[in-house]
């Protein structure tokens, strides 16, 4: 028998309707969080890109080509590989990253989200930036080649002139493509890095003196350097350099859509084992990047983390990457791979032959936090 008092529990039906309510919220907030994920965004992704030894060949007009070529000097096998890396950019201001596709990156260490104006500034098109990367991969090669040459004690000759002239930038309506710079502030400019020293030690504000010759004729002009609108602001005149040299024979690089200045260590190398008896490497499989100038400064470069990730996926056991990417490398390495530092050519020589000899590389330089 049950006995049934006050202190029962009080049951009671839900209102009706109050499961149905409950999933119309859930189905309008998964609605909402859709539509914003698929918001464009102010953003484009880094990845890692095409990967090439620059001791193999590449496919030029459907043919397959050596990526460096030295037709009349006597060269040297090679073995093992030598790879350049590159950073491929998905979205542009024309097609936009979405943001579920940013959030996924952001996920990803092989990838990087950067803000579109660091990609393309404001007022440049994807065609222009296109345009300048190919111009700065111009200069790059040329100064890879006179670096290893110089390095091989070759004699080497240079003409610094100018690339292209940016929009908006001091250099507007007072430089012209292909003016040949031959004075900053009354004093002899031999190459491009010093030049930009020459630009640096003037500092902005300060209006200097650029002396050129255009079609023969010899200009003093006035120009007031600007701060660049980097992560890391320099003193710039918003040129693009385009260094020509003289070249005891002839070294061609052959390279197809592919932009930037950050293959120039690379390419240098792979000139200096071509030229040079025995591989550079030992046969070891070396990546690397880095910028390049005619004496063998080794500079920094952008996405140095989506290039360490395409090195390895390469296949790739050894990095070499620039002094001045050391604090992005530093707990950015993936497993698998041994990143060394280098400031210069002859330090990236040193390496390369230590890991040639096939011994301990402790002693050999490497990322530490700045």
């Amino acid at each position: 028998m049950a006995i049934f008092t006050d202190n029962q529990p009080d049951y009671r039906r839900p209102p009706r309707g109050g499961g149905w309510f409950g999933w119309g919220l859930i189905a309008v907030a998964i609605i909402a969080i859709t539509t914003i994920a698929l918001v464009p965004s102010p953003y484009v992704i880094e990845n890692p890109g095409p990967v090439y030894d620059v001791l193999s060949t590449v496919e030029v007009e459907g043919d397959d080509v050596a990526l460096i070529e030295i037709p009349v000097e006597e060269t040297f096998p090679t073995q093992g590989a030598l790879d350049m890396l590159t950073v491929s950019i998905r979205g542009n201001r024309e097609n936009p990253v979405n943001w579920l596709d940013i959030a996924l990156a952001w996920l990803d260490p092989s990838k990087a989200v950067v803000p579109i104006d660091s990609i393309y500034p404001e007022g440049q098109t994807v065609d222009q930036a296109n345009e300048e990367n190919a111009v700065l991969m111009t200069s790059s090669q040329q100064e890879a080649i006179a670096a290893a040459l110089v390095n091989l004690d070759y004699d080497v000759s240079t003409v610094v002139s100018v690339g292209t002239v940016g929009e908006g930038t001091p250099a507007e309506g007072v430089l012209e493509e292909g003016d040949v710079i031959t004075k900053f502030n009354g004093v002899a400019v031999t190459d491009a890095s010093q030049l930009r020293d020459a630009i640096k030690a003037n500092g902005v504000d300060d209006e200097a003196t650029i002396s050129v010759t255009r079609d023969g004729k010899a200009l003093n002009l006035p120009i007031t350097p600007v701060l660049s609108d980097t992560d890391e602001p320099t003193p710039i005149v918003g040129i693009v350099l385009a260094s020509a040299y003289e070249f005891p024979f002839e070294v061609t690089i052959q390279l197809e859509d592919v932009g930037g200045p950050s293959a120039g260590q690379m390419f240098a190398l792979g000139i200096i084992d071509k030229l040079t008896p025995g591989p550079l490497n030992g046969g070891e499989n070396v990546a690397g990047t880095g910028t390049i100038t005619e004496d063998g400064v080794v500079g920094p470069i952008g996405g140095i983390r989506q290039k360490m990730y395409g090195a390895l996926d390469a296949g790739a056991t050894y990095f070499l990457a620039p002094l001045e990417n050391c604090n992005e490398v530093v707990d950015h390495i993936p497993d698998g791979l041994t990143v060394f530092s280098t400031s210069s050519l002859d330090e990236s020589k040193v390496i390369l032959a230590a890991i040639a000899d096939g011994g301990s590389t402790a002693d050999l330089p490497t990322c530490e936090a700045q």
